[in-house]
């Protein structure tokens, strides 16, 4: 069992940045995969960036590639969502959640979530 916990979301400025955690517990950390996904009010969820166990490949949905960047300390059982160049479009809860697979962009291929961070982007 992996328990996660989210935080870093708040209130940004459009133009402004925003650093995200999750903090793993309970299993070996460098076993998983990562990833963050996101819920916008009204939508579905959905992937937003995934992270391998060592933290050397990533791949991000095209909305935010060239503005957000994923990383993670296995030292620290934490990975990371690093988000600059907010938009308004970006307002929503952010997950992460861990697999023993990499490279998967679906909900159901993930095995344990966070609660959730709220970021709002005001415009």
């Amino acid at each position: 069992q992996v328990q996660l916990v989210e935080s870093g979301g708040g209130l940004v400025q459009a133009g402004g940045s925003l650093r995200l955690s999750c903090a793993a517990s309970g299993h070996t950390f460098s076993d998983y995969a990562m990833a963050w996904f996101r819920q916008a009010p009204g939508k579905e969820r959905e992937f937003v960036a995934a992270i391998s166990w060592s933290g050397g490949s990533r791949y991000y949905v095209d909305s935010v590639k060239g503005r957000f960047t994923a990383s993670r300390d296995n030292a620290k059982n934490t990975v990371y969502l690093q988000m600059n160049s907010l938009n308004a479009e970006d307002t929503a809860v952010y997950y992460c959640a861990a697999s023993t697979r990499y490279g998967s962009a679906l909900q159901e291929d993930y095995d344990y979530w966070g609660q959730g961070t709220q970021v709002t982007v005001a415009s």
